[in-house]
């Protein structure tokens, strides 16, 4: 399957579609993005921008030991970078950077590697251990 983000005028993912990997290949065998963006227009009768995503693609990784594309599978209210050319999950809180090897956000301060599970707490800049 190949999967299509569609972003509003602003770049925000608004939904992301699959469709048979023989709409975008070509008379050569090769995969080609505007084939399946012209089918996607076609079918619902628009003129909305689309952009290919992998589903296998995580943090500029592919899980299958592929060739990873736009550093991550687009979701909904991920923003599409043009410069980058990369989707870039909400940001989820404003004391995060963005790593830009990977396209994801991360804290200002590592998450521990304790095998315990923590949440950020955005108030004291650090991670809370959770309990149940």
């Amino acid at each position: 399957m190949a999967y299509f983000a569609k972003l509003n005028s602003n770049n925000i993912v608004e939904n992301v579609i699959s469709i048979n990997n023989s709409v975008i290949t070509d008379a050569n065998g090769i995969e080609q993005e505007q084939l399946g963006v012209d089918f996607i227009n076609k079918l619902y009768n628009t003129r909305d921008i689309w952009k290919k995503t992998s589903y296998n693609t995580l943090a500029g990784k592919h899980n299958l030991s592929g060739t990873p594309f736009r550093k991550n599978y687009a979701g909904i209210g991920y923003t599409y970078d043009q410069q980058r050319d990369a989707f870039i999950p909400p940001k989820p809180y404003n004391s995060w950077r963005l790593n830009e090897t990977t396209c994801n956000w991360e804290a200002p301060i590592a998450y521990p590697n304790d095998g315990q599970l923590y949440t950020w707490n955005e108030e004291t800049q650090s991670w809370t251990l959770q309990t149940i």
